[in-house]
């Protein structure tokens, strides 16, 4: 007998509980219970969805020699020849992938493992020469504005080691996305010490006027070292205080440290090898000054991380020779066009490194890790003169705001995107109709219609704020069912809710993106299905409505 009973639940109830079952004949007893009992055709399709998916985790890993490519995304594809070692298998996948969808990022990831495993060195064992010389001295009939400017260094063959995490805080609250990068950084820098035979640690920072307070937590949550600084003067976040103090963290014990502190018990290298900043308001604005401060790159807006060797032949980097680079952290963030993911790499040049390797992250990109208190960690409390002219504004009065729209905490949330262009009023009057019908649900909206033109009327034109955005610079939200209406799911909307228990998702466009992550697909004007929805909750046969809709 399994443990859920389909035939004693709704069938919003068995969603979120199905999800949690990963034993396929348990499952199948269930679906006997629902066949036997009510039999309802919505819930047979979860279960038979449920053991579809359990199963096809339970064959491990596909076998790139047999696997259908029109299966897999181009994600699938990436992670799939990562771990492929041999040339010929590679070959032979991308001949099929060119002989079926012909994806041009799909063989791009191929045949970039194909350059990393057959080797990094010309036939002869060398590169052409490559022309370092600046531009000004390469091109002196040129107009160079930027001549005199004062680079911070130029080093070449520094070292660099940990993973150094920036951990925000605000209003006397540590915020999740530090829980978050710290759980993804200590996942990263276990791999990695295995992988390259390191003993690296992660580094958390904090600055603040209240920093030893998260000391503990930090700990708990993968820091092996945690470095602070605290004075009164920091309660809010200043760009220049912030940047002196990290980049002052960042430089102790190597070239470039400050007077006093050339040579420190708690770190010996030049500079971090990678740092993680949160993509927030000031996260953004502090992982651009740090990065810049010391010479290096930044990407921004990262939604996935991790650690490998990179094949690179670019002409700046390498002469257009192929080279092979070692522990390059490949950073993941979401394209111009929405739809597809690029990776940023932070790569040396023969006469200058860039490091740290840096990238800002997404908050809600990944999942905060268990606290273990029993951790230890060293812990070093930074001690800096902080000059005066770096506060210069005194902040006399402020208010704090206390309400706002949190999406996060609804069971549902019914969100609408540019698919209401033909009556922007309307659209929204239906989407809230719907949002009423349920207990605890709220309003969101695509940034498509923050951006817009859209004329809103009457009481409508108070719920379109930038507050209700979801998505990549919005909200990130995980009800029970997120209803998309009119959203074609590029991926800066899709990070913010694709970890939903079940997405019902209406749309007039077959081929949209949104379908394929939706638990259920309405193709149809969402004029006339959000009506038809709002009428089955209120009944309380939403989900028949939904498999009839699907249906037809």
């Amino acid at each position: 007998m399994p443990e859920i009973d389909p035939t004693d639940h709704d069938i919003a109830e068995l969603g979120p509980k199905i999800k949690e079952v990963d034993d396929a004949d348990e499952l199948r007893e269930m679906l006997e219970l629902e066949e036997g009992g009510e039999d309802r055709a919505p819930v047979k399709t979860l279960i038979e969805d449920r053991i579809e998916k359990v199963e096809a985790d339970d064959d491990g890993e596909v076998d790139p020699e047999t696997v259908d490519l029109a299966d897999l995304t181009v994600a699938d594809v990436a992670n799939m020849v990562r771990d492929i070692d041999d040339a010929d298998v590679l070959r032979d996948l991308l001949e099929r992938e060119q002989a079926g969808a012909d994806r041009k990022t799909a063989k791009s990831q191929i045949e970039s493992r194909i350059d990393s495993v057959e080797g990094s060195e010309d036939e002869d064992g060398e590169g052409p020469e490559i022309d370092d010389r600046p531009p000004e001295e390469k091109y002196p009939e040129l107009d160079h504005p930027t001549n005199d400017k004062q680079w911070v260094e130029g080093t070449v063959d520094g070292e660099y080691r940990d993973m150094w995490v920036y951990c925000e805080t605000q209003a006397g609250q540590l915020l999740d996305v530090s829980r978050e990068m710290l759980g993804k950084a200590r996942e990263l820098m276990d791999d990695y010490n295995d992988q390259y035979d390191e003993d690296e640690r992660v580094v958390a920072v904090l600055v603040g006027d209240d920093a030893t307070d998260y000391v503990d937590e930090v700990v708990s949550l993968g820091a092996d070292l945690v470095v602070h600084h605290e004075d009164d003067r920091l309660e809010r976040f200043r760009h220049k205080p912030y940047t002196e103090i990290v980049c002052d963290m960042m430089r102790a014990g190597g070239d470039l440290a400050a007077e006093g502190r050339e040579d420190v018990a708690w770190k010996d290298y030049h500079e971090p090898r990678y740092t993680l900043f949160p993509a927030t308001n000031n996260g953004r604005d502090l992982s651009a000054l740090v990065q810049g401060e010391l010479d290096s790159g930044l990407a921004s807006d990262c939604s996935g991380l991790y650690i490998e060797n990179a094949m690179i032949s670019n002409p700046a980097k390498t002469g257009g020779s192929k080279q092979e680079f070692e522990r390059v952290l490949h950073m993941k963030r979401p394209d111009f066009s929405g739809f597809e993911y690029s990776t940023i790499l932070c790569i040396d040049k023969p006469n200058r490194d860039f490091h740290p390797q840096g990238g800002s992250v997404i908050p809600g990109s990944f999942e905060i890790p268990d606290p273990d208190h029993e951790r230890e960690a060293e812990v070093v409390e930074h001690d800096m003169e902080l000059a005066d002219d770096w506060f210069r504004v005194d902040v006399t009065e402020y208010d704090r705001l206390s309400d706002g729209v949190d999406l996060t905490g609804n069971d549902v949330v019914v969100a609408v995107g540019r698919g209401i262009g033909d009556d922007p009023t309307e659209g929204i009057e239906l989407a809230l109709d719907l949002v009423d019908a349920f207990d605890e649900a709220d309003l969101g909206l695509s940034r498509g219609v923050i951006t817009s033109s859209y004329s809103f009327e009457g009481h409508v034109e108070d719920y379109i704020t930038e507050e209700r955005q979801i998505g990549e610079s919005g909200q990130e939200v995980e009800p029970d069912v997120y209803v998309a209406a009119g959203i074609s799911g590029a991926v800066q909307h899709k990070v913010g809710m694709d970890e939903s228990d079940t997405i019902i998702a209406i749309n007039t466009d077959e081929d949209a993106d949104i379908r394929n992550f939706s638990d259920y697909y309405v193709q149809g004007d969402l004029f006339e299905v959000l009506p038809r929805l709002t009428e089955a909750v209120e009944a309380g046969e939403l989900a028949e409505a939904v498999q009839e809709a699907s249906d037809d």
